[in-house]
Order: C-alpha cells, then structure tokens, then sequence
C-alpha cells in the first residue's frame, strides 16, 4: 500500500504547504489557483518583506516550499531570500527556495542562486515544469 502512495505523490503537491510571494494581483491569483487546484495549501505574501515575515512567524517546518518573485516592492526575492537563509533556525537553511522571474537569462539564474534560491522557474510558469521542481527539491 505504501508503495502505491509513493507512485501517486511523484507528481503530486498535494497537502503541500507553499508560500508564495508575488506582488502582481493577477499573477497570485493564477499561481494560487493553480497550486490549490493541485491540492497544496497556499499562504500569500504580497513582497518580500511580509514573506520573511511570514517565514519568521511560522512553526519550523511548516512551509515545504517558497515561491519567490524576484522584482517585488519593499524588498526584492533575492533579498529576502538572503534574509531568509541567514535566520536562526534550521529550516531558514534547508527550505527549498524557488525563483520565479519572467527574467530568464543566465545571469538571472546566477544571482538566485547567490542569493540562496534552489531553483529558478521562467514565468509565465509552466504548471508541470514547476510541480516537478518543487517535487525534486521537497524531500
């Protein structure tokens, strides 16, 4: 029976809890729909700021994923991930991070990986193409 649940979750993020920081009002409610259509639970941050804080106000573990925009008011994702990372605690280290930029040059890539992000994911985002990065880097 275990067996059997492994093979549905491989392409499954449901139960799944995503913080999803993005500041464009039609792009969140796309992201949200399509996320909560797959079964994850969606909390919203509207920049950078308010996703750290979230993150910081949240139970260690409680998020299986970020979802981070990288042009943002108030703070950008590349600087709130780095202020992620950089928390005392021990998920701030470990919880996958993931880029979502309609910018997807190279050097994009290169600075969210500098920044701490895991992944980096084109917008508009590919539905499958993202459910399989969050896949690869939930553990």
């Amino acid at each position: 029976k275990r067996e059997e649940q492994k093979d549905v979750s491989e392409k499954s993020i449901k139960g799944f809890h995503i913080l999803l920081a993005e500041d464009n009002e039609l792009n969140m409610e796309i992201a949200e729909f399509v996320l909560q259509n797959e079964g994850a639970d969606v909390t919203k941050a509207w920049d950078g700021q308010e996703a750290v804080e979230l993150f910081r106000n949240s139970e260690p573990g409680e998020f299986d994923v970020i979802l981070m925009d990288i042009m943002m008011p108030v703070m950008n994702g590349y600087e709130a991930t780095k202020m992620i990372r950089s928390l005392d605690r021990e998920d701030a280290k470990e919880v996958p991070i993931i880029a979502m930029t309609a910018n997807a040059f190279t050097e994009d890539r290169i600075k969210a990986k500098e920044a701490g992000m895991d992944e980096h994911v084109a917008k508009p985002v590919d539905v499958e193409l993202l459910i399989k990065v969050i896949h690869k880097l939930v553990k």
